[in-house]
């Protein structure tokens, strides 16, 4: 028998959800919250009608969305919203955030269209300035289509079962407006050296960056670097940040880093993983980001400080984000909090329980994947995922650890793949191949062991990290899904 679950968060929603302002790294006192009911429709062309009412952000397949119910495969789901500007919010030009739509999505403003994304995790932004009216429509056409696995999909699938879960389609993170400046700053990049750190602008601005108990730093050329004398480190039993502004001729931005460093180095004639210097035992869990009641999308932001604190409480200071890319109000608490982050990438591609689960178990895990997933088309579409996930999450500090592939699922050519991955980030470890089919460029020696007696011999040469284990589950009266296996 499957039962109805909810988190204390959920039982209290009321209001419009979402509020928080969406991009803690990178704040602007211009800002509009789109979340809340829109019209929507499942049509294969413009609706005439819009028959139904969808709670933003949560996806039409969870309860919270108002609809809970998953429509056919590749059917187009059209969101529409109506808005207007508020006095003295408009500056020289207008841009739409959308935090992230699955797989698909096509945005248009007063009938014009604008842009076209793909890629289910990543956000992304779009100047409507052009388009914009004294009253305006905005609508979003997103589409959805899990038999295409050229798109990173994570653990969802049709049939839910096991270690795969429910499908999540269209929008399922915050949609917002900010207005800027002609020439404004559009992103940050905070570059971490280990007892500094590098602030630099995109583009390349002129001006000033502001630390607090620091001072005033000029940038040149859209780039500075901040050394402090004492340097006050990073870490989970004392997560301390810097606070800074980020100030043009034209545009002001706040923002924060951390200071800490991440090295391989041998302690004890072994090779170990550090953290400011010293071996650091990483004790975590694996943090898959589903939610009873909103599936991908957690039912309110506060639910993340929530989880963080009842994992740190019960003396973890790890959490593996498992084939999942968060809103960045998780990172944020996690940095602000203190709790490591180890980032998987969301895999893509097809997954065979023989060659992927079976095989592995009994002990075949080395495999020569060069030859593996051939399509390009579908290792393109990884590749852009990867980047985008990097570009999008690392200037946060509490990420100290990428796992490109797990299990082998949607895994090629790991060995170049992990090089090219390091042209994106090489400031944290990189674990090309957690659990199976390791190469032999990668940081770390990463396994998993869900069956039988532990017994783990590393090769000498890497960090022998115990990746996933367990799986066990506690029998919790009123907190159980399927009363028939649990």
């Amino acid at each position: 028998m499957l039962q109805t679950l909810t988190t204390p968060r959920g039982e209290t929603l009321s209001g419009t959800p979402w509020q928080v302002y969406p991009r803690p790294q990178m704040r602007r006192d211009s800002y509009i919250n789109l979340n809340g009911e829109w019209d929507f429709a499942v049509s294969s062309g413009k609706p005439e009608t819009f028959d139904m009412r969808i709670t933003v952000p949560f996806c039409p397949e969870s309860r919270l969305s108002g609809i809970g119910r998953h429509f056919e495969e590749g059917a187009p789901l059209w969101y529409r919203r109506r808005f207007l500007l508020p006095e003295g919010f408009r500056r020289e030009r207008v841009l739409l955030h959308i935090g992230a739509a699955d797989q698909i999505a096509e945005v248009f403003v007063n009938g014009q269209y604008l842009c076209r994304h793909e890629g289910g995790y990543a956000s992304f932004c779009v100047d409507i300035t052009e388009a914009l009216a004294e009253e305006n429509e905005l609508v979003i056409r997103c589409i959805d289509d899990l038999h295409d696995q050229a798109f990173p999909y994570g653990k969802q699938v049709m049939n839910r079962g096991g270690m795969w879960y429910t499908p999540v389609s269209g929008i399922w993170q915050t949609v917002w407006l900010e207005s800027v400046p002609d020439i404004y700053i559009e992103k940050l990049n905070i570059e971490n050296h280990g007892a500094s750190v590098t602030i630099s602008t995109v583009p390349p601005l002129e001006g000033t960056v502001s630390v607090e108990q620091l001072g005033q730093f000029p940038l040149e050329h859209g780039q500075v670097t901040i050394a402090p004398e004492n340097p006050h480190f990073w870490c989970p039993d004392d997560p301390y940040l810097y606070r800074f502004t980020v100030e043009t001729a034209q545009d002001k931005v706040e923002s924060y880093f951390a200071i800490r460093s991440l090295e391989i180095k041998k302690v004890g004639g072994y090779p170990r993983l550090c953290l400011n210097g010293k071996p650091y035992f990483f004790h975590g869990l694996l943090d898959q980001g589903y939610w009873p009641e909103g599936l991908l999308t957690a039912p309110a932001p506060e639910s993340y400080a929530d989880d963080i604190l009842a994992m740190k409480r019960l003396g973890f200071n790890t959490l593996r984000k498992h084939i999942k890319v968060e809103p960045e109000e998780f990172y944020y608490q996690c940095d602000r909090l203190g709790m490591i982050v180890w980032q998987d990438m969301v895999n893509n591609g097809s997954y065979r329980y023989f060659r992927d689960t079976v095989l592995p178990t009994v002990g075949i895990q080395k495999r020569n994947d060069r030859r593996l997933h051939r399509d390009e088309r579908s290792r393109n579409a990884f590749r852009q995922g990867a980047a985008d996930t990097v570009n999008q999450l690392k200037n946060h500090p509490c990420i100290c650890y990428w796992t490109i592939f797990n299990e082998g699922w949607g895994q090629f050519d790991s060995d170049r793949v992990c090089g090219w991955f390091r042209t994106l980030d090489a400031t944290r470890f990189i674990d090309a191949t957690s659990g199976w089919f390791r190469g032999k460029n990668t940081d770390v020696d990463s396994r998993h062991q869900y069956f039988g007696k532990l017994r783990l011999t590393g090769d000498g040469l890497r960090p022998l990290v115990l990746s996933e284990f367990g799986g066990k589950t506690w029998r919790g009266e009123g907190d159980i899904f399927n009363t028939h296996k649990n």
